[in-house]
């Protein structure tokens, strides 16, 4: 079987408040199911939702660099710097991504983890040491697990795809890439997904979106991203894939604040094993230790 893990940044569940919560707009397919107070519950494709905690027993608002590396670690990353730490990893943090990140754990079993996000040219001009401070728990991840990382040949070619699926952020930028609509990103991704036994692929302009408290915007970004999203999941064959979306702590899903939120976050599974993913799953810490065991058929202690 494969997995197909779909990050998304800075989502969480949140109130039916049509003024703070994009995902309560009626445009609104998907994640309009991310609203309701009944839980766990089915949803479109016949995909599960239900919310797990992102505050992992530690006082303070849920941050990226520790929920990130707690999901894609299953240790409790917030609990290890008693504190929730925002950004990008310290080297605490970077230590444990190299020694139990999901992608080594993968790799050791001789399984074919990949994370399939494109990066910049400068990326490959200075190298990750030299930028070390600047690279996010999935770059870390990514590095320390020697897999490969994927550049605008990849993207050319349709491999791989930019955390700005549509490519409009690097076009600004000067580059000469194919913008690409929200379908064809997530014909790519599905394609591009057959090729490997755990696929991860990250989305962070949901957390810009939050921070900005631009409601249109964020309507218009979550509409974009749901049509890549269902995209994927119509050329996918869920009887012998996992897709899994989760995130790392809320913020989109209440624009009245500019900061993270409290809230819970979702984990949606579609396809093979989603229930028993569901079952298994009660918060960040959950999620990497239930993959492993599902992927491998073997129960992980």
């Amino acid at each position: 079987m494969r997995i197909v893990f779909i990050f998304i940044d800075g989502l969480g569940l949140g109130e039916n408040d049509l003024f703070i919560n994009p995902c309560a707009n009626p445009e609104i397919k998907l994640f309009h199911f991310f609203i309701t107070d009944s839980f766990p519950q089915k949803i479109l494709f016949g995909g599960v939702v239900k919310p797990i905690d992102a505050q992992l027993g530690i006082p303070g608002l849920p941050q990226s660099a520790t929920g990130q590396a707690t999901l894609f670690t299953g240790i409790n990353a917030a609990q290890l710097l008693n504190t929730h730490l925002s950004g990008f990893p310290n080297k605490i943090i970077r230590e444990l991504l190299e020694k139990h990140s999901i992608h080594i754990k993968l790799k050791n079993m001789g399984k074919r983890p990949a994370f399939i996000n494109v990066y910049r040219p400068i990326f490959f001009e200075k190298g990750p040491e030299a930028l070390i401070r600047l690279l996010s728990v999935t770059s870390i991840a990514n590095w320390k697990a020697d897999l490969t990382f994927f550049d605008f040949t990849h993207l050319h070619s349709e491999q791989a795809i930019y955390h700005d699926f549509t490519n409009v952020e690097l076009i600004k930028r000067g580059f000469a890439v194919p913008e690409f609509t929200a379908e064809k990103a997530g014909q790519i991704l599905a394609r591009a997904s057959q090729n490997y036994d755990f696929c991860l692929y990250e989305y962070f302009k949901t957390d810009w979106a939050g921070h900005a408290q631009n409601l249109n915007r964020a309507i218009q970004l979550l509409v974009q991203l749901e049509q890549f999203i269902l995209t994927l999941l119509n050329n996918i064959n869920l009887s012998e894939t996992l897709v899994i979306l989760t995130s790392d702590h809320g913020n989109i899903e209440d624009l009245s604040q500019k900061t993270h939120t409290f809230n819970p976050v979702p984990l949606v599974a579609w396809g093979k094993h989603s229930e028993k993913l569901i079952n298994k799953v009660e918060s960040l810490i959950d999620v990497t230790p239930a993959i492993i065991e599902i992927i491998t058929r073997k129960k992980v202690n």
